[in-house]
C-alpha cells in the first residue's frame, strides 16, 4: 500500500521498514517501555560494531556481533531486538521471529514487536500467526485499528473475508485516497458475496497519483481490459526501477482480478510475474511472493 499507516509508521518506524542499522539503535527504545535500556559498554561496544559491518555489507559479521553483545547481556531484551532487526534487512525471516519472541519473553510489555513478529510470519506465510500477533498489538493500541491494512491483506489469505471486508472499510476512514485499499475491499467482498456486488460496491478514490493505479481502479470496475493496465504501466519514456515497480503493480493486480473473476490460469501466470520477475523487498513485493507460494501449493494445503 502506498499512503497507510502514517500514524503507526510515526509511532513505530522501526517495525514498518528495514532502516541502517543506527536507525535501529536509535528507535530501539520505542519498542517497549524501559526494560529495553540502553546496554551496558561491553554490549554498548559490540553493537556499534555490529552497526558498521551492517552498514559495509557484512551481514553474517553483524549478526555475529550482536550474538555476542546479547551473550554479554542475556537478560537486556535490546539487543535482541537489533539481532531481530538486521535478520529482518536479511530476509533471515525465521530467525527474526526466534529472536523476537525471546525479546518477548525478557519484556513482555514490549507489545510493539508483535507487530514486527507478525510482518515475519506473514512473510513466511504464517498466515494465522501474524494475525494472532497484529491482533495482540491492536489490542494494546486499539486507536492503530484503522491503519492496519496488513492485518486486512492476511485476512483475506487466511479466508476471512468479510473482516477483511470490514478492515478496508475502516482503513478508508483515514486513507482515502489508495486505489490498492478500494481494490483489497473489492476482493474480499467477492469471496463473500460475489463479483457484481463487489463491483457495485467498489470505493470510488480520487488522487491515487501511481501509474498504473487509476487503470487498476477503473479495471476492477469494469471500465477497462487488463490490456489497459499493462499498457499504462509501460507507457512513456520511464525506465529503470520506476518503470519496474509500475509494471510489478500492473502483474500483480491483474493476477488479483483473474482470481477474482476465476480465471486460475491467468491469476497464476501474473501473480508469479509479479513475484519472480519484479519483486521488491517492500511489503506488496512480499504480498506477491506469498501469494505466489499459496498458488504453488497443492489445493488441499493451500
Amino acid at each position: 500500500m502506498n499512503t497507510c499507516c502514517r500514524s503507526v509508521r510515526s509511532c513505530f518506524p522501526i517495525l514498518f521498514s528495514r532502516p541502517p542499522l543506527f536507525a535501529v539503535l536509535a528507535a530501539l527504545l520505542l519498542l517497549g517501555g524501559g526494560a529495553a535500556r540502553a546496554a551496558e559498554a561491553s554490549a554498548d561496544d559490540l553493537l556499534k560494531q555490529a552497526r558498521e559491518a551492517f552498514r559495509k555489507g557484512k551481514g553474517a559479521d553483524a549478526v555475529a556481533l550482536a550474538t555476542k553483545a546479547i551473550t554479554a547481556e542475556p537478560k537486556n531484551p535490546g539487543p535482541r531486538h537489533i539481532r531481530a532487526q538486521i535478520h529482518v534487512a536479511l530476509r533471515q525471516h525465521a530467525q527474526a521471529i526466534a529472536d523476537y519472541t525471546e525479546a518477548l519473553k525478557l519484556d513482555p510489555s514490549a507489545v510493539g514487536v508483535y507487530q514486527a513478529r507478525g510482518a515475519e510470519h506473514f512473510r513466511l506465510g504464517h498466515i494465522a500467526e501474524s494475525i494472532a500477533d497484529w491482533d495482540k498489538f491492536i489490542a494494546a493500541h486499539p486507536e492503530q485499528a484503522a491503519h492496519h491494512w496488513q492485518r486486512g491483506i492476511a485476512y483475506y489469505y487466511a479466508g476471512r473475508f468479510t473482516d477483511g471486508r470490514k478492515a478496508f472499510e475502516l482503513h478508508q476512514t483515514v486513507n482515502s485516497h489508495d486505489v490498492e485499499n478500494a481494490v483489497w475491499h473489492f476482493l474480499c467482498m467477492a469471496r463473500e458475496q460475489g463479483v457484481e456486488k463487489a463491483r457495485a460496491a467498489l470505493i470510488p478514490i480520487d488522487g491515487d497519483s501511481r501509474v498504473p493505479m487509476a487503470q487498476v481502479h477503473q479495471l476492477f470496475a469494469g471500465k477497462l481490459k487488463p490490456a489497459d493496465v499493462l499498457a499504462a504501466a509501460t507507457a512513456g519514456n520511464v525506465s529503470g526501477e520506476r518503470k519496474e515497480r509500475q509494471v510489478f503493480y500492473a502483474h500483480l493486480y491483474l493476477g488479483l482480478y483473474y482470481e477474482a473473476i476465476g480465471d486460475a490460469k491467468l491469476a497464476r501466470d501474473h501473480i508469479e510475474k509479479s513475484a519472480a520477475e519484479y519483486q521488491k523487498h517492500d511489503y506488496m513485493g512480499d504480498v506477491a511472493h506469498v501469494h505466489a507460494e499459496i498458488l504453488r501449493k497443492p489445493a488441499g494445503k493451500k
